[in-house]
């Protein structure tokens, strides 16, 4: 598929597309606010073509007789990698199906998120981490004013998204943004293995106590620049396909230490897994070739899918 190709996919099915909704906050256009992305162009699909290469983690699973894909991606990226390495475009081309956590290119998703957020009960938080939550606002030139509209464990994954800006990184260049452009593109079956209600059961807090500590571990990460940090970890063991830095994670990031730590990190990968590798299995039994392309932290470790797959019955083979 040659780049102007991608590009119309794109023009037609991303515009007014949101990630979780917080696509919509924009840098002001100061001097210390994160840089602007550039806007996407035909021409930038192209130059990543020319220069592609495989980045993040791929396997093959076999079962059945026939084969399926895992592959664990980046949520935010650069400009460079919006195009499919060898591996992952043969990948592509072996599948009918692509199965994301949320398709963020259904509009419908969007919507969904819209109405669940503004039934979200308000949290009522301590005023001095408050205070401090809009000092981080300030920073990363997002509205002061949205600690009062958006949940804090929502407004945290916004200041880490301008945070990764910074860096030349941004969530329009994320890994499933280009995926679901391309398999649109390419006529291939395009779902999402959770709903809208499901994943936010797993990012927001069950109440005003939990929300509290939830903002005071991450306000404590950005302050300390501790979050920078292991954002740029993250995108150096996904750059490089680091399966054994992968599989370690938890006890190399620092960032699964306080008992509100631990408890995100079970609601966000452990309880979600088995319910995913559930969905994955019953569209490969169906006989779908899938490849199922989720957060590179889902594949981690002994719990991660790539092992409760294994414990279903697949083989497992790591790629390239």
């Amino acid at each position: 598929m040659n780049a102007r190709t991608f590009w119309q996919s794109f023009k037609h099915r991303v515009l007014g597309a949101c990630l979780l909704g917080l696509s919509a906050w924009t840098a002001a256009a100061e001097n210390e606010c994160p840089p602007e992305p550039k806007p996407l162009s035909p021409e930038m699909f192209s130059v990543a073509q020319r220069q592609a290469r495989d980045r993040g983690f791929l396997w093959r699973v076999s079962k059945d007789g026939h084969s399926s894909y895992l592959y664990g991606t980046l949520h935010v990226g650069r400009e460079a990698w919006l195009a499919a390495g060898p591996a992952l475009e043969q990948a592509l081309r072996s599948t009918n199906t692509l199965a994301l956590e949320l398709d963020p290119l259904d509009p419908d998703v969007a919507v969904q998120m819209g109405q669940a957020l503004a039934k979200t009960p308000k949290r009522k938080l301590e005023e001095g981490a408050r205070a401090r939550l809009g000092r981080q606002l300030q920073a990363q030139c997002m509205p002061v004013e949205s600690a009062d509209q958006v949940p804090a464990e929502l407004l945290l994954a916004g200041l880490s998204l301008n945070l990764a800006r910074r860096d030349g990184l941004d969530g329009q260049f994320g890994s499933e943004i280009f995926l679901a452009m391309m398999a649109r593109a390419r006529g291939l079956k395009v779902v999402s293995l959770e709903t809208v209600e499901l994943q936010l059961q797993a990012l927001l807090a069950a109440d005003d106590a939990e929300a509290g500590q939830i903002l005071i571990d991450g306000l404590k990460e950005l302050e300390s620049g501790h979050a920078r940090e292991s954002l740029l970890d993250l995108v150096s063991m996904w750059e490089t396909g680091d399966v054994r830095r992968l599989d370690t994670y938890e006890h190399w990031c620092e960032c699964v230490v306080t008992p509100m730590e631990k408890l995100q990190m079970q609601r966000l990968l452990d309880e979600r897994n088995p319910a995913m590798a559930r969905q994955i299995d019953a569209m490969h039994r169906s006989g779908s070739r899938v490849l199922a392309a989720v957060g590179s932290l889902h594949m981690s470790g002994p719990r991660g899918l790539p092992a409760v797959l294994a414990r279903m019955g697949y083989a497992i083979e790591r790629l390239p």
